[in-house]
């Protein structure tokens, strides 16, 4: 009986001490430039507030991910006069996402994350944020969409 309670303690203790590692969400209001473009120049999402921000998490090696970038680019053509920005980070080194995008030529804004993907709370690719124009979160997208589905862009059309 008392190794019940023992193992019952030892289980609640643990998963307490795990609440408390909760890593935080991506907030549109950091100040700090986890992003470069493609010169070296630093990128911050401040930068953008008062638009809407799709922020989409790829990687060259990721399949789902670039079979998404067709819809992506339609998407962010449709709403081109909706005062949104479509930013594309990747972990990738940047002469690698510089040689995809020679390939592929698509008209999109890519970055490179200075950080790795935990540290934002992202454990699978392709991973979208959409941000709302006071820049808070409004919806998290794992996996690949087909971004430029009547949906999904009356979706995007409703963001605040």
């Amino acid at each position: 009986m008392r190794s019940t309670y023992l193992i019952l303690f030892f289980v609640l203790s643990l998963s307490m001490a795990c609440k408390s590692n909760k890593k935080e969400e991506l907030k549109i209001d950091e100040k700090v430039s986890l992003y470069n473009d493609l010169n070296g120049n630093p990128v911050s999402l401040e930068q953008f507030r008062g638009k809407r921000v799709l922020v989409n998490y790829w990687a060259t090696w990721c399949t789902p991910c670039l079979r998404e970038f067709p819809s992506l680019v339609k998407a962010q053509e449709i709403l081109s006069d909706d005062n949104y920005v479509f930013l594309f980070p990747s972990t990738d080194h940047v002469d690698k996402i510089k040689e995809f995008n020679k390939k592929q030529e698509y008209p999109l804004q890519f970055l490179s994350l200075n950080q790795s993907l935990d540290k934002l709370n992202i454990y699978a690719l392709p991973s979208t944020f959409i941000f709302k124009t006071d820049g808070s979160l409004y919806k998290r997208v794992d996996g690949a969409t087909d971004w430029s589905s009547v949906e999904i862009i009356e979706m995007l059309r409703s963001v605040p």
